[in-house]
């Protein structure tokens, strides 16, 4: 099969478009035949060795947790699919086992390959819906678990001025409808995306320097600033406001430089706000959407992958195979 894939550490430019062999699956496992992924800050950092000394590669690896695709291989003990069914999700590079929770895993061999293989009883993997078209399938995995927890875990009050930064990504084009619909957001971004913004729900649009932050925000969002650099983000909130996070290190209420932030960092690795069927049912309803920025095919995967890390972009990425 043809895969994007890296031979050692290093960053995004050093991928590249090979012939490997595709993988077997095992009991419990199906094999997919991918007809599109997209791109997570997982396939830049995992790669890029920042975590080679808690979790060590083995070579060539290939990228990419979301994806939609066919069962091609149904593995001994599957019963939930068979060869033919419409499938999409998300799951972590085997390697990062020990992060994916004590519960039923969902481990990948990696999407961004015309083959993978994939735990099947897990609740990140689903059918996928005809409601849903193949690319947005692949867009929506993450984000759209990610937004729902979001939402569940922040419990934004009513008529709440909300501040997102980082809100033309993948996630916040995602969640900033949601909000929209209880609470004034104000989103950050660059004067190019103010109108995609505004599409979305954003009451105003502001960029992205700290100074520009409003002040008495009942609620921020952080989805993209590392977790240890938030005290601007911080100081933007009224007393006793609330800030959610979603970025490591995990924030620390001292590196606020104040004490009265409800402070909470969201990471679901369990499905504890739902699952794969949960996002599908809610975007063939049209609660839940993804906004894709770019289109790549399977040989630019890597061009994918470095404009990710290196361009500003918004929404999310999708590679078609």
């Amino acid at each position: 099969m043809k895969a994007v894939a890296a031979f050692d550490y290093g960053p995004p430019e050093g991928y590249t478009v090979t012939e490997l062999p595709a993988p077997v699956p095992g009991p419990g496992q199906i094999q997919v035949r991918i007809a599109a992924a997209s791109v997570n800050p997982a396939d830049v950092k995992v790669p890029s060795g920042e975590f080679r000394r808690d979790f060590p590669l083995e070579f060539p690896y290939v990228p990419g947790n979301d994806f939609a695709g066919t069962v091609s291989e149904v593995g001994p003990g599957v019963d939930a699919y068979r060869v033919g069914d419409e499938v999409f999700g998300q799951a972590v590079p085997r390697a990062l086992k020990a992060l994916a929770g004590p519960g039923r895993v969902s481990l990948g061999t990696g999407s961004l390959a015309e083959y993978a293989v994939y735990e099947a009883d897990t609740p990140f993997i689903a059918h996928r819906p005809a409601g849903l078209d193949v690319e947005t399938a692949a867009a929506l995995p993450t984000v759209g678990l990610t937004a729902r927890a979001l939402m569940a875990a922040a419990e934004v009050p009513a008529g709440a001025t909300v501040l997102v930064v980082g809100a033309t990504g993948g996630v916040g084009t995602t969640v900033v409808p949601l909000l929209a619909k209880r609470a004034k957001v104000i989103a950050t971004a660059t004067p190019a995306d103010e109108e995609l913004l505004r599409s979305l729900g954003a009451a105003s649009v502001i960029g992205y320097d700290p100074a520009g932050y409003p002040s008495d925000v009942d609620v921020a969002f952080n989805l993209v600033l590392p977790g240890d650099r938030l005290a601007a983000l911080g100081a933007a909130l009224r007393p006793g406001g609330r800030l959610v996070t979603i970025t490591f290190p995990v924030t620390q209420p001292e590196s606020l430089g104040r004490t009265d932030v409800d402070l909470r960092f969201v990471l679901d690795m369990e499905g504890r706000f739902g699952g794969m069927s949960e996002v599908a049912e809610a975007a063939v309803r049209g609660e839940l959407d993804v906004t894709v920025g770019r289109r790549y095919t399977l040989d630019q995967g890597p061009q994918a992958i470095a404009d990710f890390a290196g361009r500003h972009t918004t929404g999310k990425l999708v590679v078609r195979m």
